[in-house]
């Protein structure tokens, strides 16, 4: 009669072993990428932030009653900003654009009119698709806000 294999020169033992620690494995690399990936969207002071927003509602509404309205275009590598209705606003503007998903790709800049009354930013990046395009006056007295989806040599109407 033959000796029976030892347990570790067996196929079975070492086949119950190998899956659960597939498991731990991949739990530790779906860890790794929820640290590295984490969700930067979440506001630590939401209540401040909630107040915050009523302010700026009211800073919008504003901004429609006196009718400020302008054209943005994106245009050999410059973003432009054309007035195009309400009272004349020749003052700095604060241009911020926000990406919906990838916070390091927010920028802003404060804008000043050229002879032509034209805002120009010179754009670092490539800005194609969505984006939260904020503008302000720079006493802080209006703001425009709109979601627009960015593409080449079109015009987009904030008002």
């Amino acid at each position: 009669m033959s000796t029976p294999k030892a347990w570790y020169k067996q196929f079975w033992p070492w086949f119950l072993i190998v899956l659960p620690m597939c498991a731990v494995a991949a739990s530790f690399a779906t860890l790794k990428i929820a640290m590295d990936n984490s969700d930067s969207l979440v506001a630590q002071e939401y209540y401040k932030d909630g107040k915050a927003i009523n302010m700026d509602l009211a800073k919008e509404t504003y901004a429609k009653q006196i009718g400020m309205n302008f054209l943005l275009k994106v245009n050999n590598g410059q973003l432009e900003i054309n007035q195009e209705g309400g009272p004349e606003y020749l003052a700095g503007l604060n241009v911020k654009l926000y990406h919906p998903t990838l916070a390091e790709r927010d920028f802003g800049q404060l804008a000043t009119a050229d002879a032509n009354k034209i805002y120009r930013i010179d754009l670092e990046q490539d800005i194609t698709g969505p984006w939260e395009v904020r503008l302000e006056s720079y006493d802080g007295k209006w703001r425009i806000h709109k979601r627009v989806n960015i593409t080449k040599d079109q015009q987009y109407w904030l008002n």
